[in-house]
């Protein structure tokens, strides 16, 4: 090939990176309209109007009513969303390319069924739920930070050993998913037991920690999650080159210099552990891993470069979205956002299981 042909065609990839590069900045530009539309969504008003003058004069010279909603109730309640959407699209899109599986996210890999299980566990036997005096169909535990590492730590199995599997009896990408799925059911399955063990206070605990709730993080535990995102960004923005080789065949991207064994293992790795972070602080969140690196591909393309960041800010803006629906139409009732995001993501499921499609570069 002539050199003239090779700057040819790199011209054309950098005109086409600076156009898709627009797209990156729109979906951006979403979050935020969608972030400021939130701040004024809920069952009690904030004065727009008053909100603005107070910023624009120096200060926040709310009521203390207000004042107290948005930076202790809203604003966390925003970041919450925005960081489990951004990191389980971000997990989803490095799982769907080192597997070469477009159905491959932390749901489908069972991470979320492990935490499940692991939440039941620390609710049987080391917290238990109870009623809150205020409202007989609150649910609140007498000791959370029993529930987060427990869940933690059944995310954590669950990845281990989907990952061992495939370590120990040489599978490849596909079958990994096929060991999730297996790996989902048993823990549900077990999950199950534990109910059934479990009286009707710790049975409510258990299915109330399911059904996904970005409301539950405080201040202290977003610093958690944005330092957890923050670590696992910055490594799968260094392997960003190597997930766009592992579009080609494996063959052609270990002639690139890809080592596909290790950036498998570490990419999987990483992936999980973000995955188990965010759905140990707040439940189980499904299927925005898989639908948010799905939407931002058919924008954006396969370049992992732009993909993993569109990827993040397409999964943020439909959790906060879908978030800021349930708190507008049902108010006051709000709805687990986690129901909205499966009635979202089941059909996309199927589609994929109808119309799949080889990964191409």
């Amino acid at each position: 090939m002539s050199d003239g042909a090779v700057s040819c065609e790199a011209l054309e990839y950098i005109r086409i990176r600076q156009r898709r590069m627009y797209g990156v900045m729109a979906l951006l530009f979403c979050l935020l309209c969608v972030g400021c539309y939130a701040l004024f969504v809920g069952s009690l008003s904030i004065d727009l109007n008053a909100l603005l003058r107070s910023v624009l004069q120096g200060g926040l010279s709310l009521s203390e009513t207000n004042a107290h909603i948005l930076l202790n109730i809203r604003l966390p309640r925003i970041l919450s969303a925005i960081l489990a959407g951004s990191g389980l699209a971000l997990a989803g899109a490095v799982m769907q390319n080192l597997l070469k599986n477009p159905l491959a996210s932390p749901f489908t890999l069972g991470i979320s069924h492990g935490a499940a299980f692991g939440a039941a566990v620390a609710i049987l036997f080391f917290s238990g739920g109870r009623v809150d005096s205020m409202n007989a169909f609150a649910i609140s535990y007498v000791s959370p930070y029993s529930v987060v590492f427990f869940a933690f730590g059944g995310a954590l199995l669950a990845a281990v050993v989907v990952l061992m599997l495939a370590s120990l009896r040489n599978m490849g990408p596909e079958s990994m998913v096929l060991a999730g799925v297996a790996m989902g059911s048993l823990f549900s399955a077990a999950t199950m037991v534990l109910q059934y063990l479990a009286n009707e206070l710790q049975v409510a605990s258990m299915v109330f920690w399911t059904f996904g709730d970005v409301s539950r993080p405080n201040w202290n535990e977003l610093w958690i999650l944005m330092a957890a995102m923050a670590v696992t960004s910055f490594f799968f923005k260094a392997m960003a080159w190597d997930m766009n080789a592992l579009l080609l065949e494996e063959e052609e991207a270990r002639s690139l210099g890809v080592n596909v064994t290790r950036l498998r293992w570490i990419g999987m790795s990483l992936a999980s552990f973000l995955a188990a972070v965010i759905t140990a602080f707040m439940g189980v969140i499904g299927f925005v891993g898989l639908l948010g690196p799905h939407m931002a591909r058919r924008v954006l393309g396969e370049d992992h470069v732009l993909l993993l960041p569109g990827s993040a800010f397409m999964g943020a803006v439909l959790l906060l979205a879908a978030d800021t629906l349930t708190r507008g139409l049902f108010s006051p009732f709000v709805l687990p956002v986690g129901t909205i995001t499966s009635f979202l993501g089941a059909p996309l499921f199927l589609y994929l299981l109808i119309y799949r499609r080889e990964p191409h570069a």
